[in-house]
């Protein structure tokens, strides 16, 4: 397991904002995922998708990984940041395109004209 979990820490050091989802950006497999997807895609900030459905392992190394039990998990610059729940909360509340920004991540989409 611990192949796994070195391998998930080294993504979500590497990458500026990883989604472990199930399914992929263009082609979600669940609703959560799907609706994180949607978020992201909408605020215009880029991020790597990661299907946790390809592998066993790996579905269950995210979770032992963030200590989160459930998928979608969102990552920004190596910090947990939540699943659907709290990521839909934060962009309601118009909190996430701040997050964002004070991470120095562009958000290039409909939310970045407001």
């Amino acid at each position: 397991m611990s192949g796994i979990i070195d391998w998930i820490d080294n993504e979500v050091k590497t990458n500026d904002v990883v989604v472990f989802m199930k399914g992929t950006p263009d082609f979600p497999q669940c609703g959560f995922s799907g609706q994180v997807v949607q978020i992201l895609n909408y605020i215009g900030v880029d991020y790597k998708g990661v299907n946790v459905l390809s592998s066993d392992d790996l579905r269950s190394g995210i979770k032992e990984y963030g200590s989160w039990p459930t998928i979608p998990q969102v990552y920004v610059k190596g910090e947990f940041v939540g699943g659907c729940d709290i990521l839909r909360e934060m962009f309601q509340a118009g909190e996430l395109q701040d997050y964002f920004a004070e991470r120095g991540i562009e958000a290039k989409g409909a939310a970045a004209a407001q």
